[in-house]
């Protein structure tokens, strides 16, 4: 499993997978607007709703003012609320850790610029340094090892959690603030102190393969990423092939996961949702390239957003998928504010494929498998699909 201080899962266990609120955007008046923090999860007036229909939010919200009156945490009463609804991915967030998401997904985030992933020896790993990043200026390097932050050891810890350490969730730490870090490279063992930044995220990279085969690598769908998808499809030369790499990705806005399949589609449908059991849809804007071949690239981590729109290229016919199957993250959550001014959810419904496939705690099964040479097996793939046309 990996990570990185962009995006992370709160503190909570109960907040489930990371980015789970995803298709909260879809509930707004019939229009897909896209952000997990969006539409449904916001009013007209970009605040989350004060209210919300059914006795289950009332229940929520009646555990946290009744926690206030009595002089305790209304936060954790409404956590209590939500595990007894038995909801698996109903969440109470703090205002800090909402905005957070909120800022992550319009393209910027407070944090140290990390990327980590743990080992089977479960000690964790750092792979990427975001350029120009505190972590960058202090030289730490993809392969050094985080063994503690603020003097907890992270050694065993799942990366979520050490994700939260680096941002501060537990305090929601504006920037500026300091964070230690214990850091290991072969034999050396150091330590050093960095200051948290407001980050600009880079959600989308493109690089060219060797022969005709553009790789555009999606690492969540933040505000602008379809767009640049878009762009890199109009621009990959005439006779080359596109991998898109759905891999790790956790999710995000949702119409920049529709974006993004308007880039392969000539409009029509993405995928039906249903909100407390009115059915909606989805579809792509008209004008997409529709006879570049492409494969799309998935695995365990590819959720939400990312499974939508793997969803989409699969059953319309325009992708082959290789790799493993997905997560299996398709619920739909709407949410509340809570009298202390913290944001509960509970799931309100569930999206399906064009064919009409339930994604949720199935996820998708790729039309190939492949595990540790999922690319080189994308790009094989790819060459077959080239001498096809």
């Amino acid at each position: 499993m990996s990570g990185r201080d962009l995006f992370c899962q709160p503190r909570r266990i109960r907040r489930g997978a990371a980015l789970t609120l995803v298709f909260a955007s879809v509930l707004v008046a019939g229009a897909a607007t896209g952000s997990f923090p969006e539409a449904g999860r916001k009013s007209a007036s970009g605040a989350p709703r004060t209210s919300a229909p059914g006795s289950r939010y009332d229940n929520v919200a009646d555990a946290a003012a009744e926690a206030m009156a009595d002089g305790t945490s209304p936060m954790e009463a409404a956590e209590r609320a939500v595990s007894r609804s038995g909801d698996r991915w109903g969440a109470v967030y703090s205002q800090g850790e909402y905005k957070e998401f909120e800022e992550a997904l319009d393209g910027e985030y407070t944090g140290v610029g990390l990327w980590a992933r743990r080992e089977r020896d479960g000690r964790i790993e750092v792979t990427k340094v975001a350029v120009g990043s505190p972590a960058a200026a202090a030289g730490i390097r993809r392969g050094d090892r985080l063994r503690s932050v603020d003097g907890a050891s992270v050694d065993g810890r799942p990366v979520t959690e050490v994700v939260a350490l680096l941002r501060g969730d537990a305090t929601d730490a504006p920037a500026g603030t300091r964070v230690r870090l214990g850091l290991e490279r072969g034999t050396r063992a150091w330590s050093l102190t960095l200051r948290r930044a407001r980050l600009s995220t880079d959600s989308v990279t493109v690089r060219k393969l060797t022969g005709p085969v553009t790789v555009i690598k999606i690492d969540s769908f933040t505000k602008g990423s379809g767009d640049v998808v878009r762009t890199a499809v109009r621009r990959a030369p005439a006779a080359c092939g596109i991998i898109l790499d759905l891999r790790g990705n956790s999710g995000g806005l949702v119409t920049e996961a529709v974006t993004t399949a308007s880039a392969f589609l000539d409009g029509g449908l993405v995928a039906t949702y249903d909100v407390d059991g009115e059915q909606r849809a989805l579809h792509a804007e008209p004008g997409g390239d529709t006879t570049r071949p492409l494969v799309a690239l998935v695995d365990e981590g590819t959720m939400s957003a990312a499974e939508l729109l793997t969803g989409a290229l699969q059953d319309r016919g325009r992708a082959v998928v290789v790799g493993s199957r997905t997560f299996g993250k398709g619920s739909v959550q709407m949410p509340s504010r809570l009298p202390d001014g913290s944001v509960a959810e509970l799931t309100v419904g569930h999206y399906r494929t064009p064919s009409g496939r339930g994604v949720d705690g199935t996820g998708i099964v790729p039309d190939l498998d492949a595990d540790k040479s999922a690319l080189e097996r994308a790009e094989t793939v790819l060459d077959g699909l080239g001498d096809a046309s």
